[in-house]
């Protein structure tokens, strides 16, 4: 990063990684780590458990059964998994929102865009459905952050207009100098995500590497950021009746990316739309 584009980075401020979340990273490097404590230590913050028992039982993860505790979604999802739908969770927990209607839509929006990211991911050979629900949750990360520093960016987030005909990220530079893109990868470093996703939020605008032909960008990275593309799809059809904005831009690429079809969009919008209703 340029040393200019590092300042603006620090200006900005990144939200620490939970104390929370580094004992549970730490815990899980251990050669065996104590499931028992990693419960525990999950189930002691009430909102947090609560959040994570109405996640992973949510239709869009399908679970044969439903968890009544923690432990038991340790058991059912797996360690890493749980981790990952914690390390979201707490995203979230990190922005409050306050009495911004453009930031709680925000947050609405990225909870159910990667819901639908697991859904598609299901449907996918050999992409982590967790892993999908956490980058599509992280992946603009980085617009809360830049909310905070710039007071006219909500109304950039909020604005569906003619303007928005140029990319987002090239409004971002205009104004700002930086963009969510790069604000967003250096907080998913900082809070220790896999260097899929970190890679992924760092180049989910970057359409023509979907393929996966950048050596920079692999393609387990390349595809959960096609993945997330398609559930926001997917969701602006199923909510909004409508288009995401940068669908005409990166759709073919993300379809492409995913082995996906325009009539396998139809069917999944339709499955998204009644999952969100349940």
């Amino acid at each position: 990063m340029q040393p200019d584009l590092a300042s603006i980075v620090k200006e900005i401020g990144i939200p620490p990684c939970p104390a929370i979340l580094t004992r549970l990273i730490k815990e899980m490097r251990e050669d065996e780590p104590d499931f028992a404590r990693i419960g525990k230590m999950i189930g002691g913050d009430v909102g947090l458990a609560a959040g994570i028992l109405k996640t992973v039982n949510s239709p869009f993860f399908g679970l044969a059964a439903k968890a009544t505790s923690v432990q038991q979604a340790i058991a059912l999802m797996g360690l890493k998994n749980v981790a990952q739908l914690v390390t979201g969770l707490l995203l979230r927990q990190a922005f409050p929102t306050g009495d911004s209607d453009v930031m709680e839509r925000f947050w609405e929006t990225s909870s159910k865009t990667a819901m639908i990211a697991a859904q598609v991911a299901r449907a996918i050979r050999g992409v982590d459905r967790d892993e999908a629900y956490t980058f599509a949750l992280f992946r603009d990360c980085g617009m809360p952050l830049m909310a905070r520093k710039f007071k006219d960016y909500a109304a950039l987030m909020d604005d569906t207009g003619s303007q928005r005909d140029t990319p987002l990220i090239e409004l971002e530079h205009a104004r700002y100098n930086i963009d969510h893109v790069r604000v967003g990868a250096r907080l998913a470093r900082s809070w220790h995500l896999a260097d899929d996703i970190c890679v992924g939020i760092a180049n989910h605008h970057a359409y023509g590497f979907f393929d996966g032909s950048d050596s920079d960008v692999p393609v387990s990275a390349a595809r959960l950021a096609s993945i997330a593309l398609v559930a926001e799809e997917l969701f602006m059809r199923a909510e909004e009746n409508g288009h995401c904005v940068e669908w005409a831009r990166g759709g073919v690429a993300a379809l492409a990316a995913t082995g996906l079809a325009e009539a396998d969009l139809e069917r999944m919008a339709g499955e998204a739309e009644a999952s969100l209703k349940q």
